[in-house]
């Protein structure tokens, strides 16, 4: 019974494809450039890179579109010179899936203030981070280092309300990594609709 009891644990346990403070995997995705230019993280080294998984019609990532939270964050960090990259892993057919005139309407109509949307309607690029949910949030370092993986916050719900008294690890992290201090919470559960793969 002990030991039936220890193996459920051990199922309930949040299962991370990559490990917090190793090297983020290299990847080249479409942007949503008309043109077709295309976006590579190793291309992007001696800058701070956010990932945001994104797919507009979850209620979680609605939350924090609706209420501006997620825009007024991505002003503030691409302000500070921050690379904030939304990804749509949303396969052809499912909910979420955009091509490249998709991204660039959701992008004006939620005013998004990304510094672009990436297209993996493969999902190869989101089942090689892992991502299981959107959002689900990772942020690397200048040095293409994999510093947080995991919520945007502690607020599990979609309720807009709960955004003024959430723990938002996102905006501590990237605030403790500019700080040049350790980042203390690095590795959360992510919460949110999964991801349409």
């Amino acid at each position: 019974m002990k030991l039936l009891i220890a193996l459920l644990a051990l199922i309930s346990l949040p299962v991370f494809a990559l490990t917090t403070g190793e090297k983020a995997p290299d990847f080249t995705l479409k942007g949503m450039n008309p043109k077709g230019q295309e976006v590579t993280l190793s291309d992007l080294k001696g800058k701070i890179v956010i990932l945001e998984w994104l797919n507009h019609g979850c209620p979680f990532v609605r939350k924090h579109y609706d209420s501006g939270n997620m825009q007024s964050l991505q002003k503030k960090f691409t302000g500070q010179n921050i690379i904030w990259l939304s990804i749509v892993s949303s396969a052809e057919g499912k909910q979420g899936y955009v091509d490249t005139k998709g991204a660039i309407k959701e992008y004006k109509e939620y005013k998004s203030a990304a510094t672009d949307v990436l297209l993996d309607p493969t999902g190869k690029v989101g089942q090689m981070y892992g991502a299981k949910t959107t959002p689900h949030m990772y942020i690397i370092d200048k040095d293409g280092t994999l510093v947080y993986q995991g919520g945007i916050d502690d607020k599990a719900d979609t309720d807009k309300s709960s955004i003024s008294t959430a723990k938002n690890y996102v905006v501590n992290a990237l605030n403790e990594l500019m700080a040049g201090k350790k980042i203390t919470a690095h590795t959360t559960k992510a919460y949110g609709c999964a991801v349409k793969y």
